[in-house]
């Protein structure tokens, strides 16, 4: 069974109607994103912070998985899939898919300030004095500017054995997850979907550019994909 790696983004989690993080002046919400999601940020004001991600916690649990969610997992039926997210949603899984790598945190998961790997399921707003089991404030569980991508290692290793790549609403502007796409061999097949494509054609083998919004583009390459067995 071929192994196809899709890398996602926030285009493909705008059509549900999920604001992406950053909009064109650099603000989110009308905060700079150093304010709401950097450690300087939370240090500064937590109950920002937290007030921040409670808008987005409520946002995410009143939108459902699109299209394109739910295309891949129709590809699942068929491939060997697996999703590295730089979304902070739960879309993929409500969806269906069931090998997904998130590498910039989930925004409905918690964790310990003092204990990174004291973890826990969280649907209701955090707030101040909201402790874990070892008497610490509890914090979003996102990894933010400046600190480390715990996942990274885990994305790479899954990238490196792909034999179809997928790109979708990403504008692989955002390191360090815009690279992965360097760790695949060079004879894999690329299909970039976004409506406003931001990767140099020249520079890849085997690139396909699909110029559509994501439930448009991700339905198209699927079937094909999906037809190409039969």
């Amino acid at each position: 069974m071929k192994r196809i790696v899709v890398l996602t983004g926030a285009g493909i989690s705008a059509e549900s109607g999920i604001s992406t993080f950053r909009d064109a002046d650099g603000l989110w919400e009308g905060h700079d994103v150093m304010e709401v999601a950097s450690p300087l940020g939370w240090v500064k004001n937590q109950k920002l912070v937290l007030d921040f991600y409670n808008k987005r916690r409520s946002q995410l649990l009143n939108v459902k998985p699109n299209k394109a969610h739910l295309a891949l997992f129709d590809l699942e039926k068929y491939f060997n899939v697996s999703i590295i997210t730089q979304n902070v949603d739960d879309l993929h899984e409500r969806a269906g898919n069931t090998n997904i790598t998130h590498l910039h945190g989930e925004l409905l998961k918690v964790r310990s300030t003092r204990d990174s790997n004291l973890v826990y399921p969280w649907k209701k707003d955090l707030n101040i004095g909201d402790l874990c089991s070892k008497n610490s404030q509890l914090r979003p569980h996102i990894v933010w500017f400046g600190e480390e991508v715990p996942m990274l290692d885990k994305a790479i290793e899954i990238t490196s054995h792909a034999d179809i790549l997928l790109i979708i609403g990403t504008s692989m502007q955002v390191y360090p997850a815009a690279n992965l796409i360097n760790y695949i061999k060079p004879i894999v097949p690329i299909y970039f979907i976004d409506p406003k494509p931001n990767i140099q054609k020249n520079y890849y083998k085997n690139l396909t550019i699909i110029n559509k919004a994501a439930t448009i583009g991700v339905e198209k390459v699927v079937n094909e994909l999906i037809g190409s067995l039969h």
